[in-house]
């Protein structure tokens, strides 16, 4: 019988294994040979680079190492072991900043590298600088004292790898249940897979079981802020404040708890307070420029936003800042510093994403359109390198949709759910006009504005998961199961729970854009709901998805592909809506507000049963805060300029036409 010739794959296997034997034996030239070899068949092979990285070290081919080391880099922007060599091959070139710059890159992204903090301490403590090693030791002694479980958990949490590092925290948990560190790292775990109910459960619980953890409660801090739960936030970060009022810290916590919370005053008295012990931090300028631009002080954000960068002349978020806003011009010795500050190899990752966007908004305002998608999408690759998004999963999910919600199911639960009218929700596409008619909405004296709120994701994400933080999905099939009453539930928590971000008005909007993927069971919990389908001329919102760097999520943005195929993907859900909820939805096409103001908003005020009032055509005037990038342009008399913008970068666009197909030729619908 013929033995079967092994795949490339598989051959890859073994002679990785080969090579990982001839590093430990010290034959370096003989593992660089072959590495070679196997680079030249597979170039993005991560663990080949890595260990050809390793080998040219020890040859003290140096220059080689660093070049290996950063195209691995740019292939896994968070590859914390490539950052630890690249500590190791600038400390064997005697290179002791570059190589202190890489060890606190690398701890920074895997606080379980125990040979990045040991060699920053020797580094400092044999260049004069003992006096600033106690924070890296009480680090490495923490890490040191961690169970190896939760040192592998940790590691693996720093892959992405969350699926075993759940298995493995979990079974680790379960011989110790009160671990404080256990239970703080599932909840990160839990936090990251979007299960926040649990994450604060679990750290609401450590914070019982071990009151004075400073992490613990940050963590308890940061997951309540995810979930909107901002007053406890807000009585989370006094506690932490209590503990040492003067520690700058605790104070930028306050602060940021502060400012979620709608106390502007207070969080800009508190940057301050923080600024005058640390003199021009540029990260405390940066967030107190955020806050300002909130208030709609543009003025003073941008002067904050400077003062951070003659700080800091790489800090790329303080640049990014000004890009977004939107009506900002930047000065050609700005532009100039972008430049070299892009090409600066010393930079963190999320900096040259940060640049890279503001360099695109720069050239885009001096009309050099093709320079300008230059760093858009260079900005997105590196951005894109670090998502693990995937188009065809989103696919998946949106036909699911369609055949849960099916003419027949729809039919039983005609009367289902909470008869609660208050909810306005508005669907759609970021960057498709949803702020704009948010605002005009909330000018109204009957409407509370809210923000982009959590709950109806948090909702369907707990459905989704079941039991389990990482099992199968479970939703949108898992409604089938489910009573009707159950659905009247979840209508009175949704009441419930959002009432805190709301004021004393009968109705309110909830503008989280992606809920059009749960208006099937929006309708079944709040049949009395309105949605509004804020849509856009699909290259006008597609391509200023693609320039806009959003904080979290968002994903779908980070390809003309990708981004082209989430617009046909909803839009085709959109229609299946229409299908078997007629009426239900009210379709607002941007560029007809822009031509036609007064027409669409006695139309969407209609929809929503209320009277019309002039403060909605003159919603400019509102100086509610706006926390989304429209916030500067919603503060100003509707204008046409930007309908179009897209046109000017058409020649780049056919990997968006093509991915769009015949949902371009729809619009207007």
């Amino acid at each position: 019988m013929v033995d079967k010739v092994p795949s490339a794959d598989r051959l890859s296997e073994t002679l990785i294994k080969d090579i990982k034997l001839l590093l430990q034996s010290g034959d370096f030239t003989k593992a660089e040979s072959q590495l070679l070899d196997l680079v030249a068949s597979e170039p993005d092979h991560e663990e080949v680079l890595y260990m050809l990285a390793v080998s040219q070290r020890y040859l003290k081919k140096h220059p080689l190492a660093l070049q290996t080391l950063d195209k691995l880099k740019r292939l896994i922007p968070d590859h914390s072991r490539a950052y630890q060599e690249t500590g190791h091959v600038y400390r064997a070139m005697n290179n002791s900043n570059a190589a202190l710059n890489a060890y606190s890159r690398a701890v920074q992204i895997n606080p379980a590298l125990e040979a990045s903090f040991k060699a920053q301490i020797e580094i400092l403590s044999a260049t004069g600088r003992a006096a600033v090693t106690g924070q890296l030791k009480q680090q490495l002694q923490t890490l040191q004292a961690l169970p190896k479980p939760l040192i592998a958990v940790t590691d693996l949490l720093s892959q992405g790898k969350l699926v075993k590092a759940e298995q493995l925290c979990k079974a680790f948990m379960q011989k110790v249940p009160r671990h404080i560190e256990g239970m703080r790292l599932l909840a990160d775990i839990g936090s990251r897979l979007g299960v926040l109910e649990d994450a604060e459960f679990l750290l609401e619980s450590a914070i019982e079981f071990s009151p004075e953890n400073i992490q613990v409660r940050i963590d308890y801090i940061q997951v309540l802020r995810k979930r909107q739960k901002n007053e406890s936030a807000l009585a989370q970060a006094k506690i932490l404040l209590a503990k040492d009022r003067n520690n700058p810290q605790f104070q930028s916590v306050f602060a940021v708890e502060s400012m979620q919370s709608g106390d502007y005053d207070t969080a800009l008295e508190t940057f301050d307070s923080i600024l005058a012990t640390l003199p021009e931090d540029p990260v405390t300028l940066t967030s107190r420029g955020h806050a300002l631009k909130t208030r709609g002080r543009t003025d003073e954000a941008i002067d904050s936003y400077r003062r951070a960068i003659k700080k800091y002349s790489a800090h790329g978020e303080a640049y990014y800042s000004l890009a977004n806003l939107k009506l900002f011009s930047f000065s050609e010795a700005e532009l100039h510093a972008m430049e070299l500050q892009e090409k600066n190899l010393g930079i963190s990752h999320m900096s040259r994403v940060y640049l890279n966007f503001a360099l695109g908004k720069a050239y885009e305002d001096k009309g050099l359109f093709d320079r300008s998608f230059e760093h858009y999408e260079r900005g997105n690759a590196f951005k894109k390198a670090q998502s693990r998004y995937k188009s065809s999963e989103l696919t998946d999910e949106f036909n699911a949709q369609a055949d849960v919600f099916d003419d027949a199911f729809v039919a039983v639960h005609a009367d289902t759910g909470h008869d609660a009218p208050d909810p306005i929700f508005i669907v759609g596409l970021p960057r498709s006009g949803s702020t704009l008619l948010e605002q005009i909405l909330a000018s109204h004296s009957q409407v509370d504005g809210t923000m982009e709120l959590p709950n109806m994701l948090a909702l369907a994400q707990k459905l989704r998961r079941g039991e389990r933080m990482s099992a199968t999905n479970h939703y949108p099939a898992v409604l089938k199961t489910l009573e009707p009453d159950k659905f009247a539930e979840f209508g009175k928590t949704f009441i419930k729970e959002t009432r805190i971000h709301r004021s004393t008005a009968p109705f309110f909007i909830d503008k989280m854009p992606n809920n059009f993927r749960h208006i099937g069971l929006i309708n079944l919990m709040l049949p009395n709901a309105k949605i509004i389908d804020a849509r856009r001329h699909p290259m006008g919102c597609c391509f200023s998805g693609f320039k806009q760097l959003f904080a979290e999520g968002q994903e779908f943005t980070y390809g003309l592909e990708e981004v082209g195929t989430y617009y046909k993907d909803y839009v085709e859900l959109m229609d299946h809506w229409d299908k078997v909820l007629p009426g239900k939805v009210l379709r607002v096409q941007y560029e007809e507000v822009v031509a036609d103001l007064d027409t669409q908003v006695r139309r969407i005020l209609d929809y929503c049963g209320l009277d019309f009032e002039e403060s909605c055509i003159s919603f400019y005037e509102n100086e509610r805060s706006v926390r989304t990038p429209s916030s500067e342009q919603v503060r100003q008399p509707i204008y046409q300029s930007g309908v179009e913008q897209w046109k000017n970068f058409e020649a780049n666009l056919n990997p968006l036409k093509k991915a769009l197909g015949p949902v371009l030729d729809r619009y207007p619908v």
